[in-house]
């Protein structure tokens, strides 16, 4: 869905690229990620997916400890393609993100606690984000399945890496309101930057405190979605993420009640909401054509099943440090009947 249309409307969007992957599929091909990217900077694509928001915080969503009724619409994969092997780029787009006096203008920290929340996604003191493993994509899984065969190309959980590279673009100032198209382009100049494009590389495009997307945050707190250049050879993955503390308790800030864990609550929706973002992107890169439901009042991806009114969000160890997160919708809890996951050490030890 378009960031300028209520986030009620939930039409799927195939892309020319997300069809011609699930005929593939269908017939037991092999796909390739997409190669090749071009060095200047692309136009516009003609076509590009809808945009899948993050929801803001209704007034009257449950606190953390009190659970709402579970939606149990087990998630299906739409044939399209999930980020196997992840590398997440965040970009700091805009002059702003500099002070007159050459410091960083990130009054809340968010910086340094968004680069040290993809830094622990890894290795074995993380296991929040590995309720990703169990989905996939490629042959022998189809169209409509609920799990995936151990044979298909199943996500993976890195070792170490994930946080592939930073670039602050202060070449210019960001508009006062970003458009969406404006976000794009700025994923594009990243593919550029950074010489990568393709399915398992996600841009995070932070805007800095001041500037105001178009419709943040009263229609969303943050979106992701994916354009193709239009000579074919550049697809970039990407995430809308406006400064995120600017929004106050709309988007996660004192969600969860930090106490003593070591956790700012007016930082708590940078993790919260950059981690529901991350693993809808892993799950499902080119909106809606990956893992979703279709039948789903939550918006039907993996992080919006269980985000404010539909999971215990906590704060949670991972590598060490502790961070706010919402948990993540597992088709395999509780026997196959589906759930709400704040941790996955595997299919049956899970909660």
């Amino acid at each position: 869905m378009s960031p300028t249309h209520p986030p009620a409307c939930r039409s799927r969007h195939f892309s020319l690229r997300a069809l011609i992957t699930a005929l593939v599929v269908i017939l037991g091909l092999a796909v390739a990620p997409p190669s090749g990217f071009a060095a200047s900077h692309p136009s516009p694509a003609p076509e590009k997916a809808t945009p899948h928001v993050a929801k803001p915080r209704s007034k009257t969503g449950n606190r953390a400890g009190k659970k709402a009724p579970a939606n149990t619409d087990l998630m299906t994969y739409h044939g399209g393609p999930v980020e196997a092997v992840p590398a997440v780029y965040i970009v700091y787009w805009g002059s702003q993100w500099t002070n007159a006096d050459g410091s960083l203008n990130d009054p809340k920290g968010e910086v340094a606690l968004q680069k040290k929340f993809f830094t622990n996604l890894v290795g074995s003191g993380d296991n929040w984000s590995t309720t990703n493993t169990q989905y996939c994509w490629g042959p022998p899984v189809t169209t409509g399945a609920t799990s995936c065969p151990d044979s298909a190309t199943h996500i993976e959980h890195l070792d170490s890496g994930l946080l592939a590279g930073t670039w602050t673009d202060t070449s210019a100032a960001v508009p006062a309101n970003p458009t969406s198209d404006d976000i794009a382009n700025e994923a594009f100049n990243a593919a550029a930057h950074f010489g990568v494009s393709g399915d398992g590389n996600q841009f995070i495009i932070d805007t800095p405190t001041g500037v105001t997307p178009q419709d943040f945050p009263n229609k969303y707190c943050s979106w992701h979605s994916s354009q193709e250049s239009a000579d074919g050879n550049t697809l970039v993955v990407y995430t809308n993420f406006p400064y995120m503390p600017d929004a106050g308790a709309q988007c996660g800030a004192n969600w969860i009640d930090p106490g003593t864990t070591g956790v700012a609550g007016d930082t708590e929706g940078v993790t919260i909401v950059g981690g529901h973002e991350y693993a809808e992107t892993l799950t499902d890169p080119e909106p809606m054509s990956g893992w979703s439901t279709d039948n789903d009042t939550t918006g039907g991806e993996i992080g919006d099943k269980c985000i404010w009114n539909n999971g215990v969000s906590a704060i949670k160890s991972i590598g060490g440090t502790n961070f706010a997160v919402q948990p993540l919708w597992s088709n395999n809890f509780n026997n196959g009947k589906g759930g709400c996951a704040i941790y996955y050490n595997s299919p049956t030890d899970q909660g």
